[in-house]
C-alpha cells in the first residue's frame, strides 16, 4: 500500500448508501472488495494506487456524503503498522461501480458490483 491516501475532487457520483453493500470486482485483474452491510469490508488482490502491489486487506467502511468532492467510501484498514496507509477512499461512480484513482487521472481501478450483500 502506498504511503498516502488517494484524493480526487469532483468525479464521484452521488449514491444511495443503502445500495452500497455487495461484492465488487475488476474483471481484468480479478481484484475484489466486499462491502458488508454491518460496516466491515474484505479486499482480495487489490491495488489502491499505481504504486502499490495487489494485496489482501480488511477493516471497517463508512460512506461519506461529501458536497465538496463527491461521495466516497472511506476504508479504515486494520492491522497497518507505522508508515503504512491506514485508510483510503473508494469513490462511488454510480451504476454499480466504485473506483480507486489517482488525483491527476493517470491511473484508476474500477470495480463493478457483481452481487448484493
Amino acid at each position: 500500500m502506498a504511503a498516502s491516501s488517494v484524493l480526487v475532487s469532483g468525479c464521484a457520483k452521488s449514491v444511495d448508501p443503502d445500495e452500497l453493500p455487495g461484492v465488487y470486482r475488476n474483471g481484468k485483474t480479478g481484484g475484489e472488495i466486499t462491502l458488508d452491510s454491518d460496516g466491515t469490508f474484505d479486499a482480495t488482490d487489490l491495488s489502491t494506487d499505481e504504486h502499490s502491489d495487489a494485496a489482501d486487506f480488511h477493516g471497517q467502511w463508512e460512506f461519506q456524503d461529501s458536497s465538496f468532492g463527491g461521495d466516497f467510501v472511506y476504508l479504515d484498514i486494520e492491522e497497518r503498522g507505522i508508515g503504512e496507509v491506514s485508510g483510503v477512499q473508494l469513490y462511488t461512480r454510480g451504476g454499480g461501480k466504485v473506483e480507486f484513482s489517482e488525483p491527476d487521472g493517470s491511473w484508476s481501478l474500477v470495480l463493478t458490483k457483481v452481487s448484493a450483500q
